[in-house]
């Protein structure tokens, strides 16, 4: 019996003040994407196994949590929101071509049994901006990644941003197989230099191409950076990646955020549908991002519409965790107001926590036990957020504060 009690490893109890800050953050955040135009969409918390199959370059198959269902379908708990909403969309929006604007807030399901006290189950809030290919569109999802951190009360953060295509046109110049762009791919993306060394040590590279590659991990800073590594090849689709954040860039200073912004031509993403830029969020005493996107132009056209998109996610426990940490959480004042009443004005009671609802008090009912002094209910007064006490007799009703 003892064990019930507990939870499974990476899943979480929220109550009382904890379970009451998250979901004010998610009220902030939710906010913020509304004031940017975005509407809410739902999709269900379990899909086919298909709709995050390896071809979406999503969570690895090992990583999901499956189970089939009475057809003998293999469904999945969602791992990541993206794809989920990609089909959605296909299905409801398959011929609008205007520019569409949907949110979300769900929970994603990841078996990270290898990392010991890290959730298995998450909270994301985010947005996805679908039809909408321009250079303005990519910035204006970073500005509004930047805008829903601040909204949180997240004071200083930084937001890194890459470009999947310069690695892929670095990657079609040398010659590299499917298998051997994602192995280099991994390597650069965790600054593996050595391992990235020796992919290479058995390719016949052009000596400024290798240079490029070794040095990918290398290549993060500021705008002038991105400059930096475009003297340094000539590939017309690398040079067209760098150009286009050096767009992005005078963009991101029109909406007032570049002084968040870094690069890193090294980062190249967790999913593998990501086709332009990618970018996520970071900040001290969290040990990972607290928000992530990218643009996805060709995720849609696997479900049946052919669209152009770009998202953000919110990871509302990291932000959360962050918060706290940096002292940034105002301890909000809980007021409640206690009706207790004696058995016989239990009608007086009813009809007086009533008009207190009415008033937008948050208000409790509890009969007073025969054997129990009223001096007992007064000393409730500052637990659970208690605040007001109210005793309803049949003669009068007394206020205690």
């Amino acid at each position: 019996m003892e064990k019930l009690l507990h939870t499974p490893e990476g899943v979480r109890d929220l109550h009382d003040a904890e379970c009451e800050k998250k979901q004010q953050l998610e009220g902030k955040l939710r906010h913020c994407l509304h004031r940017f135009g975005f509407r809410d969409v739902v999709t269900p918390t379990f899909e086919y196994f298909d709709i995050f199959r390896k071809e979406r370059g999503t969570v690895p198959s090992k990583d999901m949590y499956k189970f089939i269902d009475r057809e003998g379908n293999t469904l999945v708990l969602r791992p990541d929101m993206t794809p989920s909403i990609a089909r959605c969309v296909a299905k409801y929006y398959k011929e609008e071509t205007n520019p569409l604007r949907l949110s979300y807030r769900g929970n994603t399901f990841v078996d990270n049994s290898g990392y010991r006290g890290k959730l298995k189950e998450t909270t994301q809030i985010g947005a996805e901006l679908i039809n909408d290919a321009s250079v303005v569109a990519d910035a204006e999802m970073v500005a509004l990644m930047a805008e829903c951190l601040k909204a949180g009360g997240l004071k200083e953060f930084q937001i890194e941003i890459g470009h999947v295509g310069f690695f892929t046109a670095l990657a079609k110049e040398a010659g590299f197989s499917e298998e051997e762009a994602a192995e280099v791919r991994e390597f650069i993306e965790s600054k593996n230099l050595f391992s990235v060394e020796q992919v290479l040590s058995g390719k016949q590279l052009k000596p400024e191409l290798k240079e490029l590659l070794l040095k990918l991990p290398e290549f993060f800073g500021s705008v002038e950076k991105l400059q930096e590594v475009r003297s340094m090849t000539n590939n017309e689709e690398a040079c067209a990646a760098l150009d286009h954040l050096m767009q992005l860039h005078r963009y991101l200073e029109s909406f007032g955020v570049a002084s968040y912004i870094s690069y890193d031509l090294g980062m190249l993403g967790k999913y593998g549908y990501y086709t332009g830029i990618n970018f996520r969020a970071l900040t001290y005493k969290t040990g990972e991002s607290v928000a992530a996107g990218g643009r996805y132009d060709h995720l849609m056209g696997q479900f049946g519409k052919q669209a152009p998109a770009i998202g953000i996610a919110l990871y509302v426990d990291t932000l959360l965790l962050g918060l706290s940490r940096q002292g940034l959480i105002q301890e909000q004042k809980d007021e409640r107001t206690l009706v207790v009443y004696e058995k016989q004005a239990e009608c007086d009671a009813i009809r007086f926590v009533c008009e207190l609802r009415a008033e937008d008090v948050d208000a409790m009912l509890e009969e007073k036990c025969s054997d129990t002094e009223w001096s007992a209910y007064e000393k409730r007064i500052g637990t659970n957020g208690i605040t007001q006490i109210y005793m309803v007799t049949t003669e009068d009703i007394q206020s205690v504060k």
